[in-house]
């Protein structure tokens, strides 16, 4: 087949907050930089989307409200979407983010549209390891997973997950997530530091959807204990269901004085490079995209050993790794890097270059171009 220069490419995600719809909206600006075409279709304008770009599109879906239904049929209306956009604008492919509902969506846009359109599905996480676990969605995630022409995962971890609990052969290629180095960078905010933190004062920071998988508490006690050794402050960025439950741990402790809650925050590069140290003490991560940002930002992490994080945090030398709630020895390592400038140099520096090296978007991002061109029959 003769090679395209210039690919037609819808991406469907999760467009609110989260590192599925974060990586899926700068995958897609990434493309467009590349010359492509990229079309989004979703539920609302994604979060991350930003500036004009010519080469972008945004189709909304709306799901019908008619009184049969006691449910607003969305998967429905999202596919029908799908078809309707491929159609219009000659879509080479659909990248679809999350197995459920969007790759079942994008077999029935392909079934209305022919073999000629692909399906690329990127699984992130809660995908597999959380909804793979109800036995009434099982057998149609791994239809959806299936039935796609190319299938991507985040980590190592999270491809082991889901052949061993979907029990599945295929192909799964493993494709990182990714940081706009251009964005991602140590930014010079001592002015700004000084309106935030007290003179001498640590700054640590939580980034999150403040779900129970995040296990926000553990990051509450863990800067408890670090409180009592260093003069710190807390900066809580984020909202969700347990962000009740932390403010009233905090003035249980309390500490209030000492802890901020910020609420969501689109672009947290500058607040990132505020910080000495992020606070990660998640029950289940994936990948651990905020990890990765705060990595590239020259901010250490202290969080847990657990899913992919591991494959981006190097235990010892870009951040500490502790068992999943084992919130004293997380405490411990946070106050070995906030007590000793040079270890905390090094590891600010080793992550800088390993995000630089491994992890910034150009370089993934031809990853899956190749893979786009692959299921094309180009390459």
């Amino acid at each position: 087949m003769r090679r395209k220069e210039r690919l037609h490419i819808g991406i469907t995600c999760y467009p609110t907050h989260g590192g599925s719809g974060v990586i899926a909206t700068e995958l897609g600006k990434w493309m467009a930089e590349r010359g492509h075409e990229v079309h989004f279709i979703t539920y609302d304008m994604p979060f991350r989307l930003g500036r004009f770009d010519r080469n972008i599109f945004y189709h909304g879906v709306e799901a019908n409200q008619y009184a049969v239904f006691k449910y607003p049929p969305y998967d429905l209306a999202l596919a029908s979407r799908m078809a309707q956009v491929a159609k219009v604008h000659h879509l080479d492919l659909l990248h679809v983010h999350y197995a459920v509902p969007h790759a079942l969506c994008a077999y029935l846009a392909k079934q209305m549209v022919g073999p000629e359109l692909k399906v690329v599905t990127t699984l992130h996480g809660t995908d597999i390891t959380v909804l793979g676990e109800d036995s009434t969605l099982r057998d149609i995630i791994c239809f959806g997973i299936r039935e796609s022409d190319a299938v991507t995962a985040v980590s190592r971890d999270l491809v082991k997950q889901t052949r061993e609990l979907f029990r599945i052969e295929r192909q799964i290629d493993l494709v990182h997530n990714f940081v706009d180095c251009r964005v991602y960078y140590p930014r010079e905010v001592s002015g700004w530091r000084r309106e935030i933190a007290l003179p001498g004062e640590k700054i640590l920071l939580h980034i999150s959807n403040f779900r129970p998988v995040k296990r926000v508490e553990d990051v509450i006690r863990i800067f408890d204990r670090v409180l009592k050794q260093v003069p710190a402050r807390l900066l809580m960025i984020g909202e969700g269901p347990e962000w009740s439950r932390a403010v009233q741990l905090v003035q249980e402790l309390n500490i209030e004085s000492h802890v901020e809650f910020l609420g969501k925050k689109d672009e947290v590069a500058h607040w990132i490079s505020l910080a000495d140290l992020l606070l990660l003490p998640s029950e289940k991560e994936s990948f651990g995209l905020v990890a990765l940002e705060a990595m590239a930002c020259g901010v250490p992490t202290v969080g847990s050993k657990t899913g992919g994080l591991p494959e981006v945090v190097i235990h010892g030398e870009t951040g500490y790794l502790a068992e999943v709630g084992d919130v004293e020895a997380m405490a411990r390592y946070a106050v070995r890097l906030l007590t000793d400038p040079d270890l905390h140099r090094r590891f600010s520096e080793n992550g800088i270059a390993r995000a630089r090296e491994f992890f910034c978007v150009d370089r993934v991002a031809e990853q899956y171009e190749a893979i786009y061109r692959r299921v094309l029959g180009e390459g």
